[in-house]
């Protein structure tokens, strides 16, 4: 696959405005990323090393530069090689797609294709690459089944067998790192939206998810380096930081839909729309068929921190495409009391209750997002929101056990 023109035009344009000195001084900002201030020390951590990045279009400056732009423009770094995920480096592609392999026409650098890529074959290719030290800047949402995480899980593991450096740049997670919430995956329902047993809100930033990854997972450690934040703080959510917000994939447009999403993502194991093809993927729900009596149901619930409007919608993509839909919109009031796993429970439950067309995907896709057969069974078994959520809480509080060896901020 290759890049679009106007994708082409837009990055070399952007490139050719970069100087070799990094945009925008961090150093007037009490919050900085990971890039900011290895920037800052003179990319101090990777002297002496062929380097290459796994990124997308989220690892930008505070200017919106692009990082691989910036490096590679900077005489102190020897960049060599770009590694896109799902949805490409540059991100054209729409969700299940990436770029292939290309030359970036901005900088001239090989780009290599790591999505559906695990193991020595992807070994392999940061082999073929000649860099010493890979490094990661992408930026999460906070869901174990947004696959960014398990790039980085695969990444990691491909660059110890290949016997690479591996460096994180870290970012803040968007829905803050207070808690981790919902179902832990079962090793047997492990995939690429989730390989090892996580929390389904996991509450960590990529810097600890990589320190988890090392110390529980991996067989052998990579040689892990991280490069923290200066200034973040748990209970902060996105608009804290003075920071640009650019969707990490097609249907995560805007901060408010990270805040739902790791409720609202279990509609795609559903027959239900999860709003894919409308300007509020997974804020809006809805199914043919549904009206009203959804809305009035989900309210019932008293779930904290969100109120639910009736709502109709025409996905112009995705399920339902073209057609005029009932369901609801998702409005957030309290984000600090809002439990968005819980949400999404409620939700599968009223929506079983009052629409009889109800029904999850032929292959149990529910399955693997929430990690077990619990949650299907449960709710067919004609279970309450609390039972469903009371049903993982012993396996939840062994996970956060585990997370709080790792976690890196107050």
């Amino acid at each position: 696959m290759r890049l679009s023109r106007r994708a082409l035009l837009a990055a070399t344009t952007a490139a050719a405005s970069l100087t070799s000195a990094p945009p925008a001084s961090a150093a007037r900002h009490k919050k900085r990323t990971g890039f900011e201030n290895l920037a800052a020390s003179g990319y101090e951590r990777l002297q002496g090393q062929r380097v290459g990045i796994v990124t997308n279009p989220t690892g930008v400056t505070r200017d919106v530069h692009h990082i691989v732009d910036v490096m590679h423009a900077d005489e102190r770094v020897d960049l060599g090689a770009v590694f896109g995920p799902e949805h490409g480096f540059r991100g054209t592609a729409q969700a299940g797609g990436s770029e292939g392999r290309y030359d970036d026409p901005a900088t001239g650098l090989p780009v290599h294709d790591t999505y559906l890529k695990s193991g020595q074959a992807l070994a392999d290719i940061f082999t073929a690459s000649a860099v010493d030290t890979v490094v990661f800047d992408i930026q999460d949402v906070g869901a174990r089944f947004y696959t960014y995480i398990w790039t980085l899980y695969d990444c990691m593991e491909a660059a110890r067998l290949a016997g690479k450096r591996f460096v994180v740049l870290d970012r803040p997670n968007p829905v803050t790192g207070r808690h981790a919430q919902g179902p832990v995956l079962h090793r047997e329902f492990a995939s690429f939206v989730g390989r090892q047993p996580i929390s389904q809100a996991h509450g960590m930033t990529v810097a600890e998810l990589a320190r988890l990854f090392n110390g529980e997972f991996l067989t052998t450690p990579v040689a892990l380096d991280t490069v923290l934040m200066t200034g973040w703080r748990r209970e902060e959510f996105y608009d804290a930081w003075d920071l640009p917000w650019v969707p990490p994939s097609p249907n995560m447009p805007t901060p408010d839909t990270a805040l739902v999403y790791a409720g609202t993502c279990l509609f795609e194991g559903t027959n239900l729309s999860e709003g894919r093809g409308t300007t509020r993927p997974f804020e809006l729900l809805g199914a043919e068929g549904l009206d009203g009596r959804w809305a009035a149901a989900a309210n019932e619930l008293s779930l904290p921190g969100v109120h639910f409007r009736e709502a109709y919608f025409a996905p112009t993509f995705s399920k339902f495409q073209g057609r005029t839909i009932g369901g609801v919109q998702i409005h957030v009031h309290d984000r600090r009391a809002y439990d968005p796993v819980r949400t999404g429970i409620g939700l599968l439950v009223s929506a079983r209750r009052v629409w009889s067309g109800f029904a999850w995907r032929p292959d149990n896709w529910i399955d693997k997002l929430t990690g077990s057969t619990r949650v299907r069974t449960m709710i067919d078994a004609g279970a309450s929101t609390d039972e469903v959520v009371g049903g993982w809480q012993d396996e939840l509080r062994a996970f956060r056990r585990i997370r709080k060896n790792y976690l890196l901020y107050g």
